[in-house]
């Protein structure tokens, strides 16, 4: 299964990048594959939302629970149900001098054993491109707030 993760120090407060990764409605103003997020559900810690994304000119549809822990630094997140057999992995924000060690971890299946070892590779290099876009749009984002 392939598992990719990004990090980035992000010149802004942590608390300023909780908040802004804790609003994933808002994604798509800032994340160009990003097309549509809805928070379906709302209890406690936890959301479900819905996701429709764009990579490489191809769609991707899914239904995922993410679990927010402020006091960690981390939002967890989990597909439920959509267009990948698993898609699961987390946000991670560290202060750091001058900001936030921000990191993105993906780990994921397509649930096509025989298509896999073709695509794997090449998926995993088209989402470790996304998750640097997206510190790279965060960044600049929080930075013109």
């Amino acid at each position: 299964m392939p598992y990719v993760e990004v990090t980035r120090v992000v010149k802004a407060d942590p608390a300023a990048v909780y908040e802004a990764l804790s609003d994933m409605e808002s994604f798509p103003r800032f994340m160009e594959n990003v097309n549509e997020v809805k928070v379906l559900r709302r209890e406690g810690n936890t959301t479900e939302s819905s996701w429709h994304v764009t990579l490489q000119g191809a769609p991707f549809r899914w239904v995922e629970t993410d679990t927010f822990l402020p006091q960690e630094g981390r939002i967890t997140y989990r597909q439920i149900s959509g267009d990948l057999k698993k898609f699961e992995g987390e946000w991670r924000i560290v202060p750091v001098e001058g900001g936030a060690s921000v990191t993105l971890t993906t780990d994921f299946e397509f649930g096509m054993p025989m298509i896999a070892s073709l695509f794997n590779p090449v998926a995993k290099l088209i989402l470790r491109r996304n998750a640097e876009a997206m510190l790279t749009a965060l960044q600049d984002d929080l930075q013109s707030s």
